[in-house]
């Protein structure tokens, strides 16, 4: 792990348990939570061989709708059935859900205690009767699928808010790790989507602040603060993920071509700026606001003008990852050349 990587890790594990001990503004909580995770996520996202599936701009185009569907159905099944019951539900699949996430975000940090054939060699299990059905796992996998457990069991009896963070935070940085939109074609059509979704979903109708309220699951991270009538500040883990693959997507552009950082500090900076935006509107109104509006216009506006300035339209436009070929050369080098990128800069 690049000592960069490894910092903004520790920063991250320190800022999560920070309110356990001392007093933190929430709103620069927000902020440099949510940062840190996408950095950490981007930079796990760098691997030696492309990636093998990536989003298609048709995925791209239905994603909007197809979670305006599933927002709109969980808002029905809270005003209908039991509140009590559908969270008993939903516990049960994060229950598991956490477990895989977790135990894949710790995977990285336990290989290296362990022997490589146990990191190599796959374990295939066939479902009794099911033969058909197939799960492949390393013993290094179940070693860190260990801690994941007791830890999803803690959350799931207590529903403390550190827990919630913890899940969140871990479903984030595999979310950014693992899906890739393949080309930044794609990436502008899903964020141009999801700003009209966010905005209608939380400005003109209730059903996004209501399900987000009643949702006793780690789909938002909590972050502590010192008013009794409002606990908690609340940020959802999709304003971290949505716009956390485009940024990666932009890291492993500049990785593509052997360059330092250009895309990627752009493109996180139009982040940060679209994140501190919204926590000045939500504190100037007093009133929820989707993070979107002004992310979206912050990443595709500073990477739209970087990218103008250099004149290199046509290349960032033709980028497409699933038709990149991994350099047999290289396989070993992809994140030392990030880590000299950084190491220039600095």
């Amino acid at each position: 792990m690049m000592t960069h990587e490894r910092a903004a890790n520790i920063a991250l594990a320190a800022l999560t348990f920070a309110p356990l001990v001392m007093k933190i503004d929430p709103n620069l909580n927000v902020i440099l939570t949510a940062c840190l995770t996408v950095y950490v996520g981007c930079y796990r996202s760098v691997k030696p061989t492309p990636p093998t599936e990536t989003m298609s701009s048709e995925h791209a185009m239905r994603f909007p709708l197809v979670g305006s569907a599933m927002l709109l159905s969980l808002f029905l099944l809270f005003k209908f059935l039991s509140k009590d019951l559908v969270n008993a539900v939903l516990t049960c699949y994060f229950f598991v859900l956490g477990i895989v996430a977790l135990s894949a975000t710790l995977l990285p940090a336990i290989k290296r205690f362990l022997p490589n054939h146990w990191n190599d060699h796959l374990i295939v299990w066939r479902f009794p009767y099911f033969q058909s059905a197939v799960v492949e796992f390393t013993k290094s996998q179940v070693i860190a699928a260990i801690p994941g457990t007791f830890f999803c069991a803690w959350y799931a009896r207590r529903k403390h808010w550190l827990a919630n963070n913890i899940l969140g935070i871990a479903f984030c940085i595999q979310g950014i790790e693992m899906l890739s939109l393949g080309s930044f074609r794609t990436g502008g059509i899903l964020l141009a989507g999801l700003f009209v979704y966010d905005i209608f979903w939380v400005f003109f109708t209730p059903v996004m602040v209501s399900v987000a309220k009643s949702f006793d699951a780690p789909i938002k991270l909590l972050f502590p603060t010192s008013d009794s009538a409002r606990p908690f500040s609340m940020l959802g883990l999709g304003d971290i993920v949505i716009p956390g693959i485009f940024v990666a997507l932009a890291l492993r552009f500049d990785v593509s071509r052997g360059k330092d950082n250009r895309y990627f500090n752009s493109a996180f900076a139009g982040y940060t700026a679209g994140l501190i935006l919204t926590i000045i509107v939500m504190n100037w109104f007093q009133a929820a606001q989707p993070a979107l509006l002004y992310i979206v216009p912050g990443v595709i506006g500073f990477v739209a003008v970087h990218c103008l300035w250099n004149g290199e339209i046509k290349p960032l436009l033709e980028f497409d990852e699933s038709k990149t070929e991994a350099d047999p050369g290289s396989s070993s080098t992809s994140q030392d050349e990030v880590a000299k990128s950084d190491d220039k800069e600095e």
